[in-house]
């Protein structure tokens, strides 16, 4: 089951929440966001609500408000103990009041109290945040409105006054009883080329002849059953910018590409907790969760490159690993993994990540092989920032690249851990593949590291530079660097520029991006910039209620109250002090009720009904486009597993429709292919017509065979380049070491033999 956002109690009889209004407004790569929930009592009695929702880790909380009856009244960040005790001091008066907080557990959930709602008053709770914009490798800027909230593994012996540990009465999605509107403008001063949705949207409305304006809204009729995802793309989205609002420079470095790396440890911890069974969205045929994680792997393990080390690790309530410390990734190993990889199911219990991290990070070092760890998890967890605490204790020996799966997954998990370690997050959602978002990873684990980051500013005289976010210690060629700093000082003209620095090392080579901006700031009443700076720093400090230390606390409460930006030692404090007199009567508690996604049928939670969904995603996954590394015929399997290059006197269909996942299947962990049964199959020819036109001396017939799968690659799988690249790259360097002087004349008689369009450069000839 899942558990969506709305106001939350403890009884049967809900409180209609009627409405979701939101307004985004996105300039550049930052996104403002108003939320308004409308609710009314209907009821006899006042009531206490309680309002549980999900937020976007990144996101900066910074203003929070209700209107009761046409009054307006304004919430004051304070600390949250002292918030707490304002509030339950007001209830008991009989005043209004109302509580806004971060839950402790995790920074991606917030909580509201509304106290002493009369019968028949009507609430409207405004809720407003800033948040930067994560950058897609195709150059989308990724907006998500969440909806889902997962319900989260709940430990032994954890905090019983959690936002999270809350339960709401579920109902079927046609009965929900409020609805969402969402009005997005965007602006840029590079024009907007498009914005795409996973949800219906009105068509597109350009504001302006130069497009660098754009409006487009939420259909009518939309249920909070999916998060809303928004993806708008700029014609100019790499272009190095500065923004001042009394101070940010915000940088974009362009990094050369650099050679890859072939040594590391890459150890893969894979979440095989039940929620895992669930489907990777909540539409029909979605498949599941587990299933697209065991397909993913399968890809990563034949990517590796050779000369590494890696091992495979499952967790759940208890952990497992395939091997009992990692190993050297060679042809053996590999099929051991694989084969292992075959028999994984989502079938060890709860969430608990943190003991096998731990086990991980106690294991020995292997000198000249740098950690490497992906994480893969639905991310429903309740001791996240113990995980993120441990992740960073550990940050100077490894690198982490996480991967949250499904709708709902934790943000505050997810990017916390990639962040303290200098790594990447992604999130899979709906129809994304999770193939293509992982081995884009890999390549960044491939990467060498930038070294001798630094950042300078040139000002005028009368101005001085304070950077105020965390010094970066790794960048990745395609990411975005985004740098805060405060301006003291006099503003100078009108014509005075300032110009920032940042230089890096890349593989013994020194580099340096500049750029001008002007010293005149924007005027912003939302002190945006400021905001974002903030959040920047409390995310660095903040490390949970229960979790950071006593100095560190000291700064985050400072902060985090001088600049309104909720924290999870501050919460949002609001009371009507001008009633004409007390709310009379005994406070009850209501529960809205909260969607039923799965079948209807399957009330019994996971295991019934997600035994449907595996079958719907295995009709699904027959059809669809992309890499299944699952599916394969039965004679391919045969020719796989004993390589025999038996004549294949008549041509037999490919079974199936995938055929790049039937050639991935029968590559080398070294990169090479054998000519064997299976391949011919791949290539639409017979096994004896291929053999006979290799006529090459000093060359084998598996040069032969991989030069040609390598052409089929090129000529029959662009669309998915990004998850075989890796692959092919250690096809090309076994052409290199193996075919020797002949690798030419290779090329040439494969490219011949198949007609191929195909440019002999691929070969890196």
């Amino acid at each position: 089951m899942v558990q969506l956002c709305g106001l939350l109690t403890c009884q049967e009889e809900p409180v209609p929440l009627k409405s979701i209004s939101v307004t985004l407004s996105i300039c550049e790569f930052v996104a403002g966001v108003s939320v308004t929930l409308n609710y009314e009592n209907e009821e006899k009695v006042p009531l206490e609500v309680f309002f549980v929702f999900p937020m976007d880790e990144d996101s900066a909380v910074y203003s929070f408000e209700a209107m009761v009856d046409g009054k307006k009244i304004q919430a004051e960040l304070q600390e949250k103990m002292k918030a707490h005790s304002n509030y339950e001091n007001a209830i008991s008066q009989g005043q209004q009041a109302f509580l806004l907080e971060e839950d402790k557990c995790s920074r991606d959930v917030f909580c509201c109290n509304v106290g002493n709602l009369p019968p028949g008053s009507k609430a409207a709770l405004t809720l407003k945040y800033v948040q930067e914009l994560p950058l897609e490798a195709d150059g989308a800027l990724r907006y998500v409105l969440p909806a889902i909230l997962n319900p989260r593994y709940q430990l032994s012996g954890g905090p019983e006054d959690s936002c999270l540990k809350m339960k709401a009465p579920v109902v079927p999605l046609e009965d929900l009883p409020y609805t969402i509107s969402l009005v997005a403008t965007i602006s840029s001063q590079h024009s907007i080329e498009r914005i795409q949705s996973n949800c219906i949207l009105s068509p597109t409305e350009y504001l302006d002849d130069k497009k660098t304006s754009a409006q487009v809204s939420l259909a009518d009729g939309h249920k909070f059953d999916r998060d809303v995802e928004l993806l708008i793309y700029y014609s100019d989205v790499h272009t190095p910018s500065v923004a001042l609002e009394m101070g940010k420079p915000m940088q974009k470095p362009d990094i050369p590409e650099a050679e890859p790396v072939t040594c590391g440890e890459f150890v893969f911890l894979m979440d095989r907790s039940g929620s895992m069974q669930g489907p990777m969205s909540k539409q029909d045929k979605s498949q599941s969760r587990i299933d697209a994680a065991k397909e993913t792997l399968t890809l990563l393990l034949k990517s590796l490159p050779i000369g590494c080390y890696f091992n495979v690790y499952g967790f759940g309530s208890s952990y497992e690993a395939f091997f009992p410390n990692s190993v050297q990734y060679t042809q053996q190993t590999m099929e051991e993994a694989l084969r292992r990889v075959k028999l994984m199911r989502a079938d060890l219990g709860g969430t608990e990540i943190l003991i096998p991290l731990q086990f991980i990070y106690r294991g020995p070092s292997i000198p000249g092989h740098p950690l490497q760890l992906f994480v893969f998890t639905d991310g429903e967890v309740t001791d996240t920032f113990s995980v993120i605490r441990e992740v960073r204790s550990n940050r100077e020996r490894h690198r982490c690249f996480s991967f949250g799966i499904g709708e709902g997954a934790s943000t505050s998990l997810i990017k916390g851990i990639a962040r303290v370690s200098r790594g990447t997050s992604e999130f899979i959602i709906g129809k994304e593949r999770m193939q293509a978002k992982a081995l884009r990873a890999l390549k960044r684990s491939l990467q060498p590291v930038v070294e001798d980051v630094s950042l300078s500013c040139d000002l005028p005289q009368g101005l001085s530079a304070k950077m105020l976010s965390p010094e970066q210690t790794v960048i990745f060629r395609g990411q975005r660097l985004i740098v805060y700093a405060q301006l003291t000082g006099t503003v100078p003209s009108a014509e005075a520029t300032g110009e920032v620095c940042l230089k890096y090392t890349l593989q013994g080579k020194s580099f340096e991006n500049k750029v001008t901006f002007s010293l005149q700031p924007k005027h912003d009443d939302n002190f945006t910039i400021h905001r974002l700076a903030a959040k920047s720093f409390l995310q660095t400090k903040d490390m949970g209620f229960r979790e950071t230390s006593a100095g560190d606390k000291k700064e985050v409460l400072e902060v985090s109250i001088e600049s309104g930006v909720i924290s999870s030692h501050t919460a949002y404090i609001a009371i009507n002090k001008d009633l004409n007199k007390p709310v009379q009567g005994p406070l009850a508690r209501r529960d809205i009720p909260t969607p039923f996604l799965l079948s209807t049928t399957a009330m019994t939670p996971w295991k019934r009904a997600c035994r449907l969904d595996r079958s719907h995603a295995l009709g699904h996954r027959q059809k669809k486009k992309g890499l299944s590394l699952k599916e394969t015929s039965p004679e391919l399997e045969r020719a796989h597993s004993s390589n025999k290059r038996t004549n294949l006197e008549t041509h037999h269909p490919v079974f199936g429709e995938n055929y790049l996942v039937q050639l991935i299947s029968l590559q080398k962990a070294d990169g090479s292919w054998d000519l064997c049964e299976g391949l011919a199959i791949v290539l639409g020819m017979k096994l004896r017509d291929i053999r006979d036109a290799f006529t090459i001396k000093n060359a084998d017939l598996t040069s032969w065979a991989t030069a040609l799968a390598v052409l089929w690659l090129h000529a029959n799988g662009q669309d998915l380049k990004c998850e075989w690249e890796l692959l092919e790259r250690k096809a090309v360097a076994w052409i290199h070491n193996h075919a020797g002087s002949v690798r030419h004349l290779l090329v040439k008689n494969a490219i011949a033999f198949l007609k191929s369009p195909v440019d002999p450069s691929v070969f890196a000839l």
